[in-house]
């Protein structure tokens, strides 16, 4: 009999040391910045939202295309920004910077309506690819803040600049990522950009919610299955063939069965190697962040 007490008091008294564990594990987590590194409503789920997506190349939008497909057919407003117009990325000496221009243009709307996208969605900003930080800062930044004050995106898509030190990306893609960041905090404030507010009929707003893309994996904290859209996402990458075919080095125009044979399954191929997997289910992943602009790259502090 006093066996079976002692093994009594043994299973309650360490099942109570586990439920207290338990529980001041949940109080830590909601006194922390953990519970808001995942939406309330998962990606997925989202519905009649607007997204506003700023990259600095036509094909930079690619990279979340699987999870703006899923984000489109669940009746969200999408619309994509670019910085420059991509007139320089190609290894073909005959290509001129201003047939790029229009090739680059035409490839990402095409990619667009892969994706359900119209090029009513579609914003360019004009720069020179490769030249964006040698720009007049201020007025990127006005022209951004302006699109986040006539868009008013409940979310915002863009490179990473960072979770508490700047991420390093390429030239342009790192301009992006903080010319981004400074506009979004920016476009808050109605004194800031004020002509917008005076003379153009806009109104100072906040972000409210972000995905950050092209950041280190480490600081991604959410992740979309694009399993049902995997398809659509590798038939828009294929449209971008001045990029991501033999077109590179000598473009044969937007039809891939004008270039050498075998071309058409090699550009598959190398966009079926790019997906990311997690449990064999294809995935993107993001930075999620809520919040102030002011907080979307770092901690909180005392």
């Amino acid at each position: 009999m006093l066996l079976i007490l002692g093994i009594f008091n043994y299973i309650k008294n360490n099942t109570m040391k586990k439920l207290i564990c338990i529980a001041t594990f949940i109080l830590g987590l909601a006194n922390s910045d953990y519970i808001y590194s995942q939406p309330s409503i998962p990606i997925d789920q989202w519905e009649g939202k607007s997204i506003l997506l700023i990259g600095a190349h036509p094909d930079d939008d690619y990279q979340s295309h699987g999870t703006l497909a899923l984000l489109n057919e669940n009746n969200n407003k999408i619309f994509i920004l670019t910085l420059t117009t991509g007139n320089v990325g190609t290894k073909d000496p005959k290509m001129s910077k201003n047939n790029l221009s229009k090739i680059r243009r035409q490839e990402q709307i095409d990619a667009m309506k892969v994706i359900g996208l119209s090029e009513e969605r579609y914003i360019n900003l004009g720069y020179d690819d490769g030249r964006v930080e040698f720009a007049d800062k201020e007025e990127i930044i006005g022209k951004i803040v302006y699109h986040i004050r006539k868009i008013k995106p409940d979310v915002l898509i863009s490179f990473d600049p960072g979770y508490n030190y700047q991420v390093w990306h390429k030239s342009d893609h790192r301009a992006a990522a903080y010319l981004t960041a400074d506009a979004v905090r920016a476009a808050e404030w109605r004194l800031m950009y004020e002509g917008q507010v005076i003379h153009q009929n806009l109104n100072a707003y906040r972000v409210p919610e972000f995905l950050f893309y092209g950041g280190n994996i480490k600081d991604k904290n959410t992740e979309v299955n694009i399993a049902e859209y995997l398809d659509k996402k590798i038939l828009s990458g294929s449209k971008y063939l001045s990029q991501w075919s033999s077109g590179w080095n000598k473009y044969l125009g937007s039809d891939i069965s004008k270039y050498p044979i075998g071309e058409k399954e090699s550009v598959f191929k190398r966009l079926k190697e790019r997906i990311k997997y997690n449990n064999d289910l294809p995935v993107e992943r993001f930075r999620y962040y809520k919040g102030i602009p002011d907080g979307m790259g770092r901690e909180k502090r005392d």
